[in-house]
């Protein structure tokens, strides 16, 4: 079990108080806070070690390149790659989803051909598809969920056939907190010959994620939800796919032989990565990575679990609140999305705002799901691994001096 008033000590920005209150922070979905290793980790580099990485036969250089090297083979053990080469890093899960739309996508989807989608996805892990339909003349077919946020698995049965070539859907909804059935899904597609794409960035800050086990041809995840900064993310997929896929990007550092008229491409994993890369981000990301390993994903998942129970009993006592997606706390996470009365959810996170209480609001990049249920936005706390069952307190005291101030 974990320790939560220790890790507390380790998240300088908690320490800070608004007007007497403490910050009772429930955003991670958008972005987690950081630890101060991860902090100094990035301080350290930029003090002590910043030079150009795979460039300079020089100490800095050559210590500088091995540390974001190093990150990289960390963040593949933590989620069981089978090579590190398989671990390409990008700015953010958006880039990651992109990569594979712009790559895999334009190579091998065509006329006649059918992507599926869940209709709960992130606007990353649905318009990358859309402009992939778009150009090559695909058909672009969403896979429904339940009333409670579920992936509808008949339905999802029924649109698999010999067409379909690319099925992409969340591990876990940044809006519904549903966890998906993914590594079933994944083998449902490929027994059509599918490819899975996954978008990792709220289920692996979160859940333990073995790769090899889901059987997932593409995953993607960023390093600023999981302890990490920002600017920083990764592809990871089956290097015979990414053996066979053209780049991304090109310019230096991705090519192995040059000449006016042609060019060769460099080697696995770099091959997709053009140009001076987010190095400190990259080191900040392995220490973010050594970081959630010490705690034990299980354990991280064992509080979460434990969180999002605590909030549904206790939020779903509250009078006029609303609450989305799974009420079972073993198939969703920690994201819970809700409407309180006729307030609006800007009004409410700014009323939450005053109590020095830090929530979401609107509809996190999810407006056809939120269209789907008839609703402009919705307000969403999310936890993470240093928050409390006492913060879950602080804000349902909150959202009562709000239903005074409402009148609601």
């Amino acid at each position: 079990m974990l320790n939560i008033e220790a890790i507390r000590q380790d998240f300088p920005i908690l320490q800070q108080k608004t007007n007497g209150k403490p910050l009772v922070f429930l955003d991670s979905a958008a972005s987690s806070q950081k630890p101060l290793a991860v902090i100094k980790a990035v301080d350290t580099y930029y003090r002590e070690y910043h030079a150009n990485v795979h460039r300079g036969i020089y100490d800095l250089s050559e210590k500088a390149s091995a540390a974001y090297e190093q990150a990289r083979k960390k963040i593949a053990r933590f989620i069981n790659a089978k090579s590190w080469r398989e671990l390409i890093y990008t700015r953010n899960a958006t880039e990651s989803l992109n990569l594979v739309a712009y790559t895999w996508g334009m190579q091998h989807v065509g006329p006649g051909d059918t992507i599926l989608v869940s209709d709960m996805e992130h606007h990353a892990n649905l318009i990358p598809w859309q402009q992939l339909a778009k150009r090559t003349g695909a058909a672009l077919k969403y896979i429904p969920t339940t009333t409670e946020g579920l992936i509808d698995q008949p339905a999802y049965a029924q649109l698999l056939d010999s067409t379909v070539k690319l099925v992409a859907f969340t591990l876990m909804s940044n809006v519904l907190g549903t966890i998906t059935p993914a590594k079933a899904m994944i083998a449902q597609a490929h027994a059509v010959g599918a490819v899975a794409v996954v978008d990792g960035a709220q289920s692996v800050p979160h859940l333990p994620t073995d790769v090899q086990d889901l059987d997932c041809d593409f995953l993607a995840f960023s390093g600023h939800k999981m302890l990490g900064p920002t600017g920083i993310g990764a592809l990871w997929g089956k290097k015979p796919l990414l053996a066979d896929m053209e780049p991304f990007l090109t310019g230096g550092d991705m090519i192995k032989q040059v000449g006016y008229d042609r060019c060769e491409w460099n080697a696995l994993p770099w091959k997709f990565e053009a140009g001076t890369p987010a190095i400190a981000q990259a080191i900040g990301f392995g220490y973010a990575v050594d970081y959630l390993t010490a705690l034990g994903m299980d354990n991280v998942r064992q509080h979460e679990k434990d969180m999002v129970a605590y909030a549904l009993e206790h939020l779903g006592r509250v009078e006029g609140l609303r609450i989305f997606g799974p009420q079972d706390p073993e198939i969703r996470g920690g994201a819970v999305s809700f409407t309180f009365g006729d307030i609006h959810p800007h009004d409410l996170a700014s009323m939450l705002n005053y109590h020095n209480i830090a929530i979401r609001a609107g509809h996190h990049c999810a407006q056809p799901l939120h269209d789907k249920h008839g609703l402009a936005a919705t307000a969403r706390a999310s936890f993470y691994i240093y928050n409390t069952l006492q913060e879950i307190d602080c804000l349902i005291e909150a959202l009562e001096d709000a239903r005074k101030t409402f009148e609601l």
